[in-house]
């Protein structure tokens, strides 16, 4: 009975605007940011942070600016993997090049390289889209990753070609490391909380605002949207740009404060963005949310699936893998059967059910 909007009334169009209009709605959501930025990381241990929490936030970083392509614009990308390894190869440049820069600026200045990039290959969408794009992305996708592997100078000339996050702080006179072997585990979530808050604040407003509405019209139909004065070219690039930023966000993360150090065939290469694009499309096609609850699908599922087995029932781990991958891909197509929209959609079913209760209408 409190999921209710009666006695919940506005006065203004910004409040008749709102993400939550559902007062029981903005309470639920300030309650989820006060537990996850002063309870969790005062409980987090290192097994939680680095297997469910950090790898959570980061992809849900890279889901929402896969989304932001994909689910609001309608570009169909496969380059997602490439695009991050843009990000993590841009933060390690600049972090031994750099030994006095702060990790805020690191990871700002990755997405800054990474949104070029993505301009740049982006640039065939004004000419293609559909399965074309799709493979004109992948295209992107082999080209970076064998970028990074063939020429030397992107991992400082290593014998391994690997790459390796030195220690670095949050920000100026901060003295909280959350890269290297030193960094608590509550340090690094609290980063990645930080971005996952700010990056996933910013996308919501976009999403609502002109941008946002350009984009929408250019996914429905682009020869209309142009006709009623949408520029298409600043729509698809801003597009790619903004939704590369956030990739490429994620990338960085995801080396320098969960991977610590990689490879770029192993950690960016195709599986990586075949992860990112279904998440969005279990969580959710144009949609925020869907970017969360796609993300904490594919990461905390495996994780439950990988203990059950060879915890409960004592599997062998290879058998246990195995299953994983078959239990996971069965799910997928469950989800997708009973609602291609995604958990979003169910998810926003169910509130309209509690909102309407005990009416069945």
């Amino acid at each position: 009975m409190f999921y209710r909007e009666a006695g919940d009334f506005k006065t203004s169009y910004a409040e008749d605007n709102q993400t939550f209009p559902i007062l029981f709605d903005r309470y639920r959501y300030y309650f989820v940011l006060i537990v996850g930025a002063l309870v969790i990381p005062f409980i987090i241990n290192d097994y939680w942070a680095n297997s469910i929490l950090i790898p959570f936030l980061i992809y849900a970083i890279a889901a929402i600016g896969l989304n932001i392509l994909t689910g609001y614009c309608g570009q169909v990308s496969l380059g997602t993997g490439g695009f991050m390894a843009v990000g993590a190869y841009t933060s390690y440049k600049l972090m031994t090049a750099f030994p006095g820069l702060d990790m805020i600026s690191v990871t700002l200045l990755s997405g800054v390289m990474t949104a070029m990039v993505g301009v740049a290959f982006g640039l065939p969408s004004l000419r293609i889209k559909g399965f074309y794009l799709a493979v004109a992305t992948l295209a992107a996708q082999f080209f970076l990753v064998w970028l990074f592997n063939k020429v030397p100078w992107f991992y400082n000339y290593s014998a391994s070609g690997q790459i390796s996050a030195p220690e670095r702080d949050f920000f100026y006179f901060t003295n909280m490391a959350v890269t290297g072997p030193n960094a608590e585990s509550w340090a690094k979530y609290l980063f990645c909380f930080f971005f996952a808050f700010v990056l996933a604040w910013v996308a919501r407003n976009l999403t609502r605002g002109s941008v946002g509405r350009q984009w929408m019209a250019i996914r429905d139909m682009d020869i209309a949207a142009e006709i009623i004065g949408v520029n298409p070219l600043k729509a698809k690039l801003t597009a790619f740009a903004v939704s590369s930023f956030y990739v490429g966000i994620a990338g960085a993360l995801l080396f320098t404060v969960y991977l610590g150090a990689a490879e770029v065939g192993e950690a960016f290469g195709i599986t990586k963005s075949f992860l990112v694009l279904f998440m969005i499309i279990i969580g959710g096609l144009g949609s925020i949310f869907g970017s969360f609850a796609g993300a904490a699908f594919m990461v905390i599922l495996p994780v439950v699936l990988r203990n059950f087995l060879t915890g409960t029932l004592n599997w062998e781990s290879a058998l246990a893998t195995h299953f994983e991958f078959v239990i996971v891909g069965g799910l997928i197509m469950f989800f997708l059967i009973v609602e291609p929209h995604g958990l979003a959609r169910l998810w926003a079913l169910a509130k309209e059910k509690l909102r309407l209760w005990p009416f069945p209408h």
